[in-house]
């Protein structure tokens, strides 16, 4: 009797160890085109889980300050779905390419989304813009 409760044992843990959480996004790059100064810089990441398993998200971090990424505080059962919020800072003029590293418990546990655009101000022109249009008004 000891000895089938023994195996019964192992089978149920090593059964469940084939459960696993699965992460899939609907995009893994973000691109926010081009954008002026002081626009609105909160772009959201969907993904789903898509394995058996619930899924947790331990970390959101990304490369710099000027990134902030929100990660869900629960888990995400097997078929829900849920989202990463990354808000940028748009007072930085300037290219923007940026990582967002994703640890999670999933069956890939690291994932790296990405965010890119280009921030202007409005306000300004460049030294080519100054050049052209003193030309065109010689």
């Amino acid at each position: 009797m000891k000895n089938l409760i023994a195996i019964l044992f192992v089978g149920l843990i090593s059964f469940g160890s084939f459960a696993q959480a699965k992460i899939e996004f609907k995009t893994n790059v973000i691109d926010y085109g081009t954008i002026e100064k002081g626009a609105d810089g909160v772009r959201t990441f969907e993904f789903t889980n898509t394995g058996d398993a619930p899924l947790i998200i331990s970390s959101v971090k990304s490369t710099c300050g000027c990134t902030v990424p929100k990660k869900p505080k629960g888990p995400i059962m097997p078929g829900e779905t849920g989202e990463i919020e990354v808000k940028y800072d748009t007072k930085r003029v300037n290219p923007i390419r940026k990582t967002i590293t994703v640890i999670s418990n999933a069956d890939t546990p690291t994932v790296a989304l990405k965010i890119k655009g280009l921030v202007i101000d409005p306000n300004k022109t460049s030294v080519l813009e100054k050049k052209e249009k003193s030309m065109i008004e010689q």
